[in-house]
């Protein structure tokens, strides 16, 4: 009997081209996405192939905290936290691209964590 090979084999060589992962979040859904956008804008400058924004799912916090000190178990209020990310791919960068994003100034408020996958 002859044996065939995996074809999962084949398929992972011709996958296997590297990308940069950009995650991105933040509290407010707005400087996210102009982070994003000068994110994006320092990418295409530099003719870097781009997968996204894909944007993830939205994390909620809720913490409920009861009103009065000491009796009243009834009056309670809820405070939610909400947090926004977003998910950039740039296939095959070059060496300008990633020392440009490295330079790339964002405001405060905004977490990035970049992997080379």
């Amino acid at each position: 009997m002859a044996t065939k090979e995996a074809p999962a084999a084949g398929k992972k060589a011709a996958d296997a081209v590297p990308k940069l992962r950009i995650r991105v979040r933040a509290y407010e859904h707005k400087l996210l996405d102009t982070s994003v956008k000068q994110i994006m804008d320092t990418a295409v400058r530099f003719d870097a192939e781009i997968v996204g924004p894909t944007p993830l799912p939205t994390e909620m916090k809720k913490y409920t905290v009861n009103r009065a000190a000491f009796v009243h178990k009834d009056a309670r209020e809820q405070f939610e936290m909400r947090i926004h990310r977003r998910l950039i791919d740039i296939m095959n960068p070059s060496q300008k691209v990633i020392e440009a994003l490295t330079n790339l100034t964002l405001p405060s408020g905004v977490n990035i964590d970049v992997k080379m996958v």
